[in-house]
């Protein structure tokens, strides 16, 4: 498992921009005020019971991302492992670890204690509790449960030894915890947290009475002893893609929809690789295996995307997703095909070859009477065709007669010797 990487910078140490000499975790209240409305911006939301809409805004508890270690804060208060004894850094700031990365085995118990600072000039009230942690489905950022949600996991194996807290100003609060494994535990990463949430209820502005209610978590990654298993699946890959009407007219930009499921019992840091193919194995898309930006926790699944900007206009498009983890050497894959193109042009290719289809064959039609016409009449026989009077009878013996002329009762031929017979001549004598 590689190293956990530290907070956001706008939710853990002291940000950049922050005036020479000031304190580390303490900033200028401008910045502060900043800070705590950006967390309050990603909380929690529930109803109260008298009805007022209140968030609830679990700081340091998203996404990880590269950065200067630090404890989680927003701000005006922070909460992380509390130092050893004897520790360097002795003051309100002070820390060795960023997270709890705790092993027990089932049935054991671990102690420890967890800091709670107030960086404000005023006492601050917490509640303090345990809670499971989740990945949002959105992202896959790492979140808790609520203050009124159920936990099921490590949330409840966790018992504090205060679960209410007023701390003084600029003042560091140490308080020790045990966490009790279940002889049943299951073997594997059990992640969580440790909240400290601000009692008091700020007021909000508008129409709906909102109020906002901040909090601050460390995390608690808990290995339980026994049997792990790096398992990851590739599931629900879709493509979307920009469709315009002619080519050229739109935007052909893809995204490619998909989903990660942890279907082991470790934390995985997945890697992401994609690649998409045109006809005959052309290559449209290549890009390297890269960090994903989230820790995907056992059981959990999240749904993410892949921009692709240049996608073709016109293609059949393969493509692949290889996911892969350093941890329990995942390698898994996920293959989906799409036939993209410009249909209005297609529709008007195709509407214009059934014109020219239908115009050629009724010309063919037209013309087949005319044809034959003309061949009959360039060959001067047709199938009702009458022979020519005129026509020379060179065939031996008398002529037929041709209708009518037959009986003109005239002599019409010269008598060419003895034995010649006359068609037409008269039988009686003179």
């Amino acid at each position: 498992m590689r190293p956990r990487p530290p907070l956001p910078d706008v939710l853990a140490g002291t940000p950049a921009g922050t005036p020479a000499g000031t304190p580390p975790g303490v900033l200028p209240r401008g910045r502060a005020r900043a800070r705590a409305r950006s967390a309050a911006a990603t909380g929690l939301r529930a109803l109260t019971a008298t009805g007022a809409v209140v968030a609830v805004g679990l700081a340091a508890l998203l996404g990880p991302a590269a950065g200067p270690a630090g404890a989680a804060d927003n701000g005006r208060w922070s909460v992380f492992p509390a130092p050893a004894a004897g520790a360097a850094d002795p003051s309100a700031t002070g820390q060795e670890r960023q997270f709890f990365t705790l092993q027990a085995d089932p049935g054991t118990t671990v102690k420890d204690k967890v800091s709670v600072s107030n960086l404000s000039t005023a006492p601050m009230t917490f509640r303090l509790y345990g809670a499971d942690a989740y990945n949002t489905p959105r992202d896959g950022g790492f979140a808790v449960r609520g203050p009124d949600e159920t936990n099921r996991d490590v949330g409840t194996w966790i018992r504090l030894a205060k679960t209410t807290l007023t701390v003084p100003p600029r003042t560091r609060a140490d308080i020790p915890f045990t966490l009790a494994v279940p002889a049943n535990a299951s073997p594997g990463d059990h992640p969580g947290a440790i909240v400290a949430l601000d009692t008091r209820t700020d007021e909000g502005s508008g129409k709906v009475a909102v109020g906002v209610r901040r909090a601050v978590g460390a995390r608690v990654y808990l290995r339980v002893g026994g049997p792990s298993l790096a398992a990851l699946s590739v599931e629900h890959l879709t493509v979307s893609h920009g469709d315009p009407l002619l080519p050229g007219t739109g935007s052909t930009a893809a995204t490619i929809h998909y989903t990660l499921v942890n279907r082991g019992n470790v934390t995985l840091s997945p890697r992401l690789a994609v690649k998409a193919t045109g006809l005959f194995g052309r290559t449209l898309l290549n890009r390297p295996a890269r960090d994903l930006p989230l820790e995907l926790l056992p059981g959990q699944q999240v749904s993410l995307t892949e921009k692709w900007a240049d996608a073709p206009a016109f293609d059949r498009v393969s493509v692949r997703l290889t996911v892969s983890t350093a941890t329990g050497g995942v390698d898994e894959r996920g293959t989906a095909s799409y036939l993209v193109a410009p249909w209005l042009a297609v529709a008007l290719v195709l509407a214009g070859l059934a014109v020219s289809a239908v115009w050629y064959v009724r010309r063919r039609r037209s013309r087949h009477p005319a044809a034959e016409a003309a061949e009959a009449a360039a060959s001067g026989a047709g199938p009702d065709a009458v022979p020519d009077a005129s026509d020379t009878y060179t065939g031996p013996g008398p002529r037929a007669g041709t209708g009518g002329d037959t009986a003109s009762g005239a002599d019409t031929g010269a008598d060419s010797g003895p034995g010649t017979a006359v068609i037409g001549a008269p039988t009686g004598g003179s």
